[in-house]
């Protein structure tokens, strides 16, 4: 098979950035756009739509599959953006310890003032995923 079909691990591991939840939110805001008449028409015909479910092999507290290779030691413990579609349009991000467990975390603010790129919050969480 083509080597170039498969996407390079730095195309794989992205950190989840200001610029990454501005993306979730235009895809959220797309959705909610869609006209109602083509929805409708849909289920006047009986077809269901395509409705993705989260991937069994990226559930929280499992390990990340050897298919995404080996994660950047950079990229331990910090906010990453999340590689399951199903999660495309939600306000979550996901941390992988050292130990290659997914956690998965919401992007809106906790406790209605800490932000995900606050630094509280980040200690918060590297302290929760340390094993």
């Amino acid at each position: 098979m083509d080597p170039s079909f498969w996407p390079s691990e730095a195309n794989r591991f992205r950190l989840f950035t200001p610029e990454s939840l501005a993306a979730i939110e235009q895809r959220i805001a797309e959705k909610k756009s869609q006209p109602d008449e083509v929805k409708g028409k849909n289920k006047d015909r009986g077809v269901e739509e395509d409705k993705l479910t989260p991937q069994l092999d990226l559930k929280i507290c499992k390990t990340l599959p050897s298919l995404y290779g080996d994660i950047p030691a950079e990229f331990v413990g910090e906010p990453l953006e999340d590689f399951d579609p199903y999660y495309s349009d939600h306000k979550t991000f996901m941390v992988v310890n050292k130990r290659r467990t997914i956690f998965r975390f919401t992007a809106t603010p906790a406790l209605c003032i800490f932000g995900p790129f606050n630094l509280v919050r980040k200690t918060a969480i590297k302290i929760l995923i340390d094993s």
